[in-house]
């Protein structure tokens, strides 16, 4: 490939992930538009875009042909965005949190753990984990959403998540982690499927659904700790 088009390519793929702003500011006006649904494909929309633009960039080596721009921080200003900010807003606007000065709060406070873990020089592990709760917190408000959780049940949920930051377990990097790449990368897939169902059958799906989708989730919990425990005896000194 050309200078000229590798150039091209790489101003694309960084125009891509720019892309999940935009999807940000939509997902804003249409919480607040009370459009629920709208807000959750607009969810599926970032998923998909933060989970191909990775490839996209290694595969046309955006890095080395605009080192002058850093894609790095374009992507974590739009996770910011899309995995943080927007979810707290789709929960504050729409009833989903304590009515009042409280509900700031519970909005405010996961904010404010991800402004520390987006900005953590760590929270991307060398050997490609997330360091702490990644801030999935449009997963977290989906499944609010969905199961109808009920308020309280909301805020102890978000509280534990945010704490959840602050504990370094390493969670796996579905893209990048190398161990069981494959598998982690079908059931990913298999889940964000499973998503667009579930969010096609708003405003009631099915509880059963919803329940299984949940075996993602708790499978990529006990991945991570697994893998947590074992990347870290492996890495242990040997006392003799």
């Amino acid at each position: 490939m050309s200078p000229t088009r590798a150039r091209v390519a790489a101003g694309l793929v960084h125009a891509y992930t720019a892309t999940g702003s935009v999807l940000a500011l939509l997902m804003v006006h249409y919480s607040y538009r009370g459009e629920v649904t709208t807000v959750l494909w607009l969810f599926l929309a970032a998923m998909v875009v933060d989970g191909t633009d990775g490839f996209l960039a290694r595969h046309y080596k955006v890095k080395a042909v605009m080192p002058g721009f850093d894609g790095a921080l374009l992507d974590n200003i739009v996770d910011y965005m899309t995995y943080a900010l927007a979810p707290m807003a789709l929960l504050w606007a729409n009833g989903y949190l304590p009515g009042g000065v409280l509900g700031a709060v519970c909005a405010g406070v996961p904010l404010l753990a991800s402004c520390y873990q987006f900005c953590r020089s760590d929270a991307k592990t060398d050997d490609h984990f997330f360091l702490g709760f990644p801030s999935y917190w449009n997963i977290v408000a989906f499944y609010i959403v969905v199961a109808a959780v009920p308020v309280g049940l909301t805020v102890a949920l978000l509280i534990l998540c945010t704490i959840a930051v602050f504990v370094p377990v390493k969670y796996v990097y579905p893209s990048r982690t190398a161990t069981l790449w494959g598998l982690n990368m079908t059931f990913a897939c298999v889940w964000l499927v499973m998503f667009a169902v579930i969010t096609a059958l708003m405003p009631d799906p099915p509880l059963a659904l919803v329940a299984v989708s949940l075996a993602y989730p708790a499978y990529y919990l006990g991945v991570s700790i697994w893998l947590t425990v074992a990347t870290s005896r492996s890495t242990s000194p040997v006392l003799v």
